[in-house]
């Protein structure tokens, strides 16, 4: 597990590789959503669709701000701690591009609750001020109301969109838990933070049964148990 490092600096020994991997992934995940939710802003269906997105986004880009600012006052190149990260995120949406609105709500909705969730768990191992940032980023900006709204409405009367989606959002399950296992199997950062707060390389396993676990409880929440 040696790829995945943000540079072998003195600052980055100092606040700690697994914190720079922490912030350098969420730093790209959030650029990386910016990027999602501005391109599917513009293949709602609505005016108010697309505003809604459009906020969303613009919010993405205030936490992205704050994780680089975090790293900027440590000594750390945002840069530096994103680019260990891209191959496999750029990966994962590449493989799930959505080919209908309805599609990229629920891909929206899949991937950030699978990263909160993800990210939370690693938060009890950190300390107030970092563990505090990483909360602050991981706040719902709105997306997963307006997701169950929007896709509640689609799928009501509507049997083969529901299923469509359904099966649509199992993929996105797989794909995100692949792409993020790989993350952590090159990034010994993360995978020591992890074993911090899981108790042993076991628990790496039982964290991703864990995120499989809620994400079914959230899906039958959604309609696509």
């Amino acid at each position: 597990m040696t790829d995945a490092k943000a540079g072998d600096t003195e600052e980055t020994r100092s606040l700690g590789a697994g914190v720079v991997d922490l912030v350098g992934v969420l730093a790209y995940s959030e650029l990386s959503a910016f990027d999602r939710l501005a391109e599917d802003a513009r293949t709602a269906p609505s005016l108010a669709g697309r505003a809604a997105l459009a906020s969303m986004a613009a919010a993405e880009m205030g936490h992205y701000g704050l994780l680089e600012r975090y790293l900027s006052d440590r000594g750390v190149r945002v840069e530096d701690a994103m680019r260990p990260f891209m191959r496999h995120i750029d990966a994962f949406q590449e493989s799930t591009a959505p080919r209908t609105w309805l599609e990229s709500l629920v891909k929206a909705y899949v991937v950030d609750n699978l990263a909160a969730d993800l990210y939370r768990e690693l938060a009890g191992v950190l300390d107030d001020e970092t563990r505090e940032l990483v909360i602050t980023v991981l706040a719902d900006t709105g997306h997963s109301a307006f997701a169950q709204r929007e896709v509640a409405a689609a799928i009501e009367n509507d049997t083969p969109v529901r299923d469509r989606l359904a099966l649509w959002s199992r993929r996105l399950l797989g794909e995100a838990l692949t792409q993020a296992q790989y993350v952590v199997a090159e990034s010994d950062g993360l995978a020591e933070l992890i074993v911090a707060g899981t108790g042993d390389l076991s628990g790496i396993a039982a964290l991703f049964r864990k995120l499989q676990q809620q994400h079914t409880k959230r899906m039958q929440t959604l309609g696509l148990g």
